[in-house]
């Protein structure tokens, strides 16, 4: 593949993912799913501290990678929707979080 591929714009450091990329980034993220310039995944827990939990794990691994995912927590259904606003669009820091997300979900017992 050469330089760029799947990526679209550049702005600063965080490149822009074009639409194949984000398809097929998404194959690899069950749950996920695409919302215009950002991803979206909801997951029921088992509790509301169960959901609570999630969302403070979620929360420091944002801070450790200084990207901030848009939460939303309804009793123990909470989601969470991803895009790099300073990009205006989809990153690969937008994949990789998604990824983290669902790791924190499954361990939760999702």
């Amino acid at each position: 593949m050469p330089d760029g591929a799947g990526c679209s714009t550049m702005v600063g450091m965080a490149e822009l993912l074009d639409d194949d990329a984000v398809t097929a980034a998404l194959t690899d993220l069950p749950g996920w799913e695409r919302d215009g310039n950002a991803i979206v995944r909801s997951a029921e827990l088992p509790s509301f501290p169960d959901a609570i939990t999630v969302v403070d794990r979620v929360a420091e691994d944002a801070e450790e990678r200084n990207h901030h995912p848009d939460i939303d927590i309804r009793w123990r259904t909470v989601t969470f929707r991803l895009s790099t606003h300073s990009a205006g669009g989809l990153t690969a820091k937008d994949t990789e979080l998604a990824a983290q997300i669902s790791a924190r979900i499954d361990a939760a017992g999702r």
